[in-house]
């Protein structure tokens, strides 16, 4: 009896398919999670969900009572892009815990 080579590529189609269904409920659970990020020693605080969305941003009134447009842009933009890195690296986390911490092609550098 001759061996089909491509016995093993139903399952391997099938577990395919369920890594994409994990993943996408990973994503599901990461995005209802959120991360914060401050800047100017708490002057100004981004929080970003797990879909890579800002969410809230707050800032101290002291900020506005220096009246320094573009202290507050600087602060902004690096509370925000500190707040993205923290989501990234969540989804990164769990997308680890899926994989067994293995360097998975195209799935491992989407986060």
């Amino acid at each position: 009896m001759s061996k089909n080579p491509f016995g093993n590529m139903g399952n391997l189609i099938k577990q395919a398919q369920a890594v994409q269904e994990r993943l996408g409920k990973i994503q599901e659970e990461v995005a209802a999670k959120t991360v914060e990020a401050s800047a100017g020693g708490g002057m100004v605080t981004v929080t970003a969900n797990g879909a890579m969305q800002i969410t809230k941003v707050t800032i101290d009134p002291e900020v506005f009572q220096a009246n320094d447009r573009e202290m507050l842009q600087d602060l902004l933009v690096a509370a925000s892009n500190e707040a993205l890195r923290k989501a990234k690296a969540l989804m990164a986390e769990e997308v680890k815990s899926l994989t067994g911490g293995l360097g998975i092609p195209g799935l491992s550098n989407l986060f």
